[in-house]
């Protein structure tokens, strides 16, 4: 539908953050998602947070059933969903309850009020009514009954009550598409597609969708509406992408640029379920899904694929970590390449499911029997998950070994737009199966050995099983050198181990050194403070890093994707700097790394709260490492002793 020009003032904005809140079940996930596609096509830039209860249906109108989304979209580059919203759209007391404390003061809040009522007020704690006790005095609030509206507009349908105050997501949506200047086609479409085979469902909807958009068009409660531009990005084709999607495609296109069927052995665990839908939908590109009966089951197929001569990939989150750990010690022994995806969530044990937060990288390090040494890669965007993925492909089948990939909670379920590639301007990561006989016995005679490196990499053979002559023993039991007979001699159990960690050493070769962003002044003097982070700390610390020096504070940042083996210029740029911060969702645990191999004094900014880092809390930090630095500078250093000298 093409809906006419509005005749009311447009004000332009550089940048917005909108947060839809409500009950699990008023659909703010699909309400933010779509107001997400049409600002990615009208070529804003943007980073989303979904926000949502782990409950599949928490009682409702409750503080746990409240789901969020929000979206930062603007002029210019995007780093991060944003601190705090502009906007909030609460749909009942829960949601405001819940989210208006992250709100600022003159902010803009949009409230259902058909929602206020005594009961629901009373679930939340609310003594009295918010819209009538001047609370809300201090924001620029629109109360609108916007169940009754939408079941108003739908009069005409023959649909139940409940069912037509199902569609007031839609109204909302049509009245915030109007107030930004956001199209609907996009969101159109959708409707027609997913609810196809219910045309009065779908008719009600477009009737909601339409009717929201009318009402701010018509209405003397919204007197301006506003109008962000496109922000500039290089030439070629964009779609909004999750992180996880992204995931699945890069596992597909690295396998195919490997040159290798793919299957993904998985089972079904939050936030990395989606990572299984989408792959389940590529057959066509030679991939294979197998949803097992328990995680365990899952990596088993998928190294099993792997021993059969595909990429064996397996998704996961951290308490299925824990289950697939024997597992990756055995493709540690076995030499055989697998990806295994960590989508890291809050923890211990079940934790928060549906959270963010960075506390399997020990485990990823560390967390199997034995001398187990595993690379591990962590994108640092939604969008970097497409070229991680890639390079894990890379990694495990150069190298003939398991590969971590940690993401996250954030990336997974947060999105961004994303140039697609050219496949040709992807790198040629073929590989070729060993098909014939590598060595001769004593008498002459062809034969196969499991355990001949190639002297570069350091990688044995990858032989599919049942290729003439190329017989050979696996299992988890120590392989003699070379040979691959089962061997306990302790000599050789010390050189397979040695050959192993040598291995995974020497991946370093072919990682890129790591890149310091470093204002240094006229004279080259560079900063005496450095931000070092990993994985989704990316945008949060690449923000506040751009707003402390826009506050005229010299600081650097670096960022790690390669966390083992580490690139190898990360002690010398540790040792360049007077004071490192490293901010992690966790207690420390990079911290702990970089302290022990490089005896750097690393100071660690460290938070758990299932949430990623503001822009306001690591710009603090930063101005307080500055100041405390620049003082630290300035202090004489005492003269020593005679007795200290001597």
């Amino acid at each position: 539908m093409k809906h006419p020009t509005s005749g009311k003032q447009v004000r332009k904005l550089d940048r917005v953050v909108i947060r839809f809140a409500g009950d699990s079940g008023d659909g703010m996930q699909l309400t933010g998602d779509r107001f997400t596609s049409e600002t990615a096509a009208l070529g804003n830039d943007l980073s989303t947070l979904p926000n949502f209860p782990a409950e599949i249906r928490a009682p409702q109108g409750t503080l746990p059933g409240v789901s969020s989304f929000q979206l930062h979209f603007a002029d210019h580059d995007v780093l991060s969903p944003g601190d705090a919203p502009d906007v909030l759209v609460a749909m009942n007391p829960a949601a405001l309850k819940a989210n208006i404390r992250d709100v600022p003061r003159g902010a803009m809040v949009l409230l259902d009020t058909d929602e206020f009522t005594k009961r629901n007020l009373a679930k939340v704690g609310y003594a009295a009514n918010p819209l009538d006790d001047g609370s809300l005095d201090s924001y620029h609030v629109h109360a609108v009954g916007l169940t009754s509206i939408t079941v108003e507009a739908l009069s005409d349908y023959d649909l139940t009550r409940k069912e037509k105050e199902r569609a007031k997501n839609m109204f909302a949506l049509g009245l915030l598409s109007w107030l930004y200047d956001r199209p609907t086609e996009g969101t159109e479409s959708f409707l027609h597609a997913k609810f196809a085979k219910n045309p009065e469902i779908l008719k009600a909807n477009l009737a909601a969708l339409h009717a929201g958009w009318n009402y701010g068009e018509t209405t003397e409660d919204f007197a301006v509406r506003y109008s962000i531009a496109p922000a500039p990005m290089a030439t070629g084709t964009y779609r909004n992408i999750t992180g996880n999607t992204a995931l699945a495609y890069g596992l597909v296109v690295g396998a195919h640029r490997a040159g290798r069927p793919l299957l993904l052995g998985s089972y079904p665990i939050t936030p990395a379920s989606d990572v299984l839908h989408t792959l389940s939908g590529l057959k066509r590109f030679g991939v294979t899904t197998l949803q097992a009966e328990d995680e365990i089951a899952g990596i088993g197929a998928a190294l099993g694929a792997a021993f059969g001569g595909a990429v064996g990939v397996t998704s996961t989150s951290g308490p299925g970590i824990s289950l697939k750990s024997e597992t990756i010690g055995l493709a540690v022994s076995l030499e055989l390449p697998l990806v295994i995806c960590d989508i890291q969530r809050g923890g211990p044990s079940t934790g928060l499911p549906t959270k963010t937060e960075q506390s399997d990288l020990l485990q990823a390090m560390y967390g199997r029997n034995g001398e187990a040494p595993v690379p591990i890669i962590a994108p640092s965007s939604p969008a970097d998950c497409f070229d991680a993925a890639i390079e894990a492909v890379r990694i495990a089948t150069t190298y003939r070994t398991p590969v971590l990939l940690l993401s996250d909670g954030y990336l997974a379920n947060g999105s961004e737009p994303w140039r697609i590639p050219e496949i040709t301007t992807l790198a040629d990561i073929s590989v070729e199966l060993t098909t014939s006989p590598n060595a001769t016995d004593d008498d002459g005679s062809p034969v196969f050995h499991p355990y001949l490196r190639d002297p570069q990499t350091l990688a044995r053979p990858w032989a599919v099983p049942g290729t003439p002559g190329l017989e050979h023993r696996v299992g988890g039991i120590e392989k003699a050198d070379i040979t691959g007979d089962i061997s306990y001699d302790p000599d050789n159990h010390d050189h397979m181990v040695r050959l192993r960690q040598a291995k995974t050493d020497g991946i370093a070769a072919t990682i890129d050194p790591l890149v310091v962003d470093d204002p240094a002044d006229a004279s080259g003097r560079t900063a005496d403070v450095l931000l070092l982070g990993w994985g989704s700390t990316y945008g949060p610390i690449s923000a506040a890093v751009r707003e402390a020096r826009n506050q005229g504070m010299r600081v650097a940042q670096a960022h790690l994707r390669h966390l083992n083996p580490l690139p190898r210029n990360v002690g010398e740029v540790l040792r360049a700097y007077p004071r490192v911060i490293v901010p992690e969702m966790n207690l420390g645990q990079l911290s702990l790394l970089l302290r022990g191999r490089f005896l750097v004094d690393i100071q660690g900014y460290n938070q758990v709260r299932g949430m990623p880092f503001t822009t306001h809390e690591l710009v603090s930090v930063i101005s307080a490492a500055v100041t405390e630095q620049a003082g630290a500078s300035a202090r004489p250093v005492p003269a020593r002793s005679q007795e200290e000298q001597s």
